[in-house]
């Protein structure tokens, strides 16, 4: 984690990371201010909060209440090293606590990461360098050092000289990745979570049967996420690149709109409109370019080959990002290995839905199968120890394609987890079915996989399959498990060449009669690529470009970030349109404008309910106001400051409402409830004194959105290197 300090007043210093601000002082003695803790006093804080928060995991996990559980810490130094000292952590436990859960609870302080890194002994690097904001690199301890090279099934480099080039890339475009954690919980089993540090909102995780695996597994997803801009999905890039000569690529191609608001001629094919435009209802400006907004431009298409005959199809950026999200994209050594692996994971989805929407029962792979990979039996086993059965299935539906299933079941809680992986080769098929499944997890974590279901509807419906895309945490049909499965397992073999194996899963889609759409992207120095797959590869409907489109941030982003400096016809006019929107009131505001907020202020938790709510108390129509902050405290799960506000509000507009009730006779009390801040806000909104309490002032400009512009920032980086490359 990158953490930026500034120097403020006298000793006082500010420390910045994520969404965070954490200011820290010397005491009065050591001539400081005594306005914060010391930095020291942070650092001995964090090992009793880091075991105060393993205390409350256990706990979680098990329904143990933490009400009557009280832990403390004390720092005993010696008189003679004064950097030597014993950190004691006492936890009173009460008597309703079983022997076996309170040796557990203090099992888990034992894992405390805070505790674990001091007893390693960590190592400083203290360095000067010329810029702190342009200095790049990869943040983790060396593991392409020595003359060792390793080679896997599937990649055409060694893993060491795969890590080095593609670190190399993104130190030239500027990116300082940092690793911020590791996990290997089972033997052979590893995952990690890397980020940019200046904007940690562009994340990818990995993993791997080792931990160079694991790390060319998340620094290709970087790569790709970044030459697909999957980082920046819905996300408003702001004016200055909306205004520029290209918005995502410099081969981009805009279609103006028509004046009857038909497709433009050359968007799309014959093939792609049967699909996205069956009756005809599909108009051109439900393909606006969400991330620029240039209504004036039209649509901002991008060139892919139809590999049927080679011709370049122009796809919409709005559709890509509307209805294929990450799916089918892809980084490599080679444009092959890169091909293979966009075919295995589109595969793997397709598949998997199949699967769980046709409550298929799948054969179980046999021993004397898993015993050829005792490196993935050796993991497998690992879980069965911990007390979570494993079940491994043949996906492939008959050897038609390379996927395979592991399945965890969690008899804690009675949930499972169904993780499929996919590749030409068994062995790696099986093996990312099996590192899926753990990736980012502790064994906690496994606890919040829901049950299995005989309710088809709840299996079948389209959000259930979104949610086995995200996560792979959707709910599975109790059907899937019988033992009398619907195809016989089939010990299949798609391997070859990188070459023959893209070759090899062509050949399946074809005999499925899909036609095929590649674009390579390799503007910022690395081979990376995305593979369409009209109506197979999608992850939400097409529908959704007409009901659910990510460009109707269009309607509202500018007059929501502008929304201080709206009059009260402007404002009249955005509610109306909130209205007829038909918008849930749940919808998060973030979400909908695609504005990055930092997720501590009211912006950054700020719901279409509650927006509407205020802008209903600016115009002083109460009664509105009034419904909409109940509705908001019946679902409210924003923090006690703002809850407590909207009490007094919903207090101090049923006596306004009340012909018969004066506000003067109910204030004294309303001020000793809720406080005299409060009460001067919740009266200042009523009268007009105060407009959108919490949310700070902005504008179209973004001024004061530190997290979104650190967004931006990223996507600059990209944007100039293609701009560079572009102009050779």
């Amino acid at each position: 984690m990158e953490i930026k300090v500034n120097f403020l007043d006298n000793l006082r210093l500010e420390a910045k990371f994520d969404d965070f601000t954490v200011t820290a002082d010397q005491p009065i003695r050591y001539k400081g201010d005594g306005s914060a803790p010391s930095p020291f006093d942070y650092f001995l804080a964090s090992s009793a909060l880091c075991a105060a928060y393993f205390v409350k995991v256990y706990c979680k996990a098990r329904d143990i209440p933490t009400d009557d559980i009280r832990l403390s810490q004390n720092n005993i130094v010696d008189p003679e090293n004064r950097y030597n000292q014993i950190f004691q952590i006492q936890v009173e436990l009460p008597d309703t606590i079983s022997e076996k859960d309170r040796q557990g609870i203090l099992r888990s302080i034992d894992r405390c990461t805070v505790k674990k890194v001091v007893q390693e002994g960590p190592e400083f690097k203290i360095e000067e360098v010329s810029s702190l904001d342009e200095d790049s690199a990869l943040l983790f301890s060396g593991m392409t050092e020595g003359e060792a090279r390793t080679y896997i099934p599937g990649k055409d480099l060694p893993l060491e000289d795969t890590i080095t080039n593609m670190t190399r890339v993104l130190e030239q475009l500027g990116m300082k990745i940092e690793v911020s954690s590791w996990r290997n919980i089972v033997p052979n089993v590893w995952s990690l979570h890397i980020r940019d540090a200046a904007s940690p909102m562009c994340f990818t995780n990995g993993k791997g049967a080792s931990k160079e695996s694991a790390l060319c597994s998340a620094l290709g997803e970087f790569i790709e996420r970044a030459s697909c801009n999957f980082f920046y999905n819905d996300h408003f890039f702001g004016e200055e690149i909306a205004n520029s000569d290209f918005v995502h690529y410099p081969n981009e191609k805009w279609f103006p709109l028509t004046e009857d608001d038909d497709i433009p001629e050359g968007l799309l094919d014959e093939h792609c409109l049967s699909i996205y435009n069956p009756d005809g209802e599909l108009r051109g400006s439900n393909l606006i370019d969400t991330n620029s907004g240039r209504i004036d431009r039209g649509i901002c298409a991008i060139p892919y080959v139809r590999q049927s005959d080679q011709e370049v199809v122009y796809f919409p950026s709005n559709l890509i990002e509307n209805l294929f999200v990450s799916n089918g994209m892809s980084a490599g050594n080679t444009l092959y290995e890169a091909q293979v692996q966009c075919l295995s994971e589109i595969f793997e989805r397709a598949v998997k839905k199949q699967i769980i929407e046709e409550e298929i029962a799948l054969p179980d792979v046999p021993m004397s199968v898993l015993e050829k990979y005792p490196h993935i039996l050796d993991g497998i086993n690992g879980l069965e120890e911990q007390g979570f059965p494993v079940l491994v299935k043949d996906a492939s539906l008959g050897g038609q394609f390379p996927v395979m299933c592991v399945t965890l079941m969690n008899p804690r809680t009675g949930g499972v987890f169904a993780s499929f992986g996919a590749h030409p080769c068994f062995e790696v098929a099986l093996e990312r079915s099996l590192t899926e499944l753990l990736q980012g997890r502790s064994f906690e974590g496994l606890n919040d996989v829901p049950p299995p279901t005989f309710n088809s509807h709840a299996v079948t419906e389209p959000n259930n399959f979104v949610e086995h895309f995200i996560d792979s945490t959707g709910v599975v049909s109790w059907r899937f498990f019988s033992a009398r499965s619907d195809y016989e397992f089939c010990e299949w073999d798609f391997s070859g060449s990188n070459e023959e194996e893209n070759a090899r899963l062509m050949q399946i889609l074809e005999a499925l009669d899909k036609e095929v759409y590649i674009a390579v992207f390799d503007d910022l120095g690395a081979t990376a690529c995305r593979i369409l797959v009209p109506g197979y590869s999608e992850i939400y409907p097409a529908e959704d470009l007409i009901w659910d489109n990510t460009n109707k941030a269009l309607a509202f982003r500018e007059d929501i970030l502008n929304i201080h400096s709206l009059d009260e016809d402007a404002l009249a006019d955005l509610v109306e349109r909130l209205e007829e929107s038909e918008l849930d009131h749940y919808t998060e505001v973030p979400t909908l404008i695609g504005i990055e907020f930092d997720e501590n202020t009211v912006w950054g938790q700020l719901c279409v309910g509650e927006l509407k709510a205020l802008i209903y108390l600016a115009l002083q129509q109460y009664e509105e106001a009034y419904d909409l902050v109940c509705e908001f405290l019946d679902y409210n799960d924003n923090t006690v400051e703002r809850g407590l506000f909207y009490q007094a509000l919903r207090a101090v507009l049923e006596i306004t409402l009340d012909d018969e009730l004066e506000l003067d006779d109910y204030l004294p009390n309303l001020v000793r409830m809720f406080g005299n801040e409060t009460m001067q806000n919740v009266v200042g909104s009523i009268t007009g004194e105060v407009r959108f309490h919490g949310l700070t002032r902005t504008s179209i400009g973004l001024e004061g959105l530190e997290r979104h512009q650190k967004l931006i920032e990223s996507y600059k980086k990209l944007h100039q290197a293609r701009a560079a490359r572009a102009a050779l």
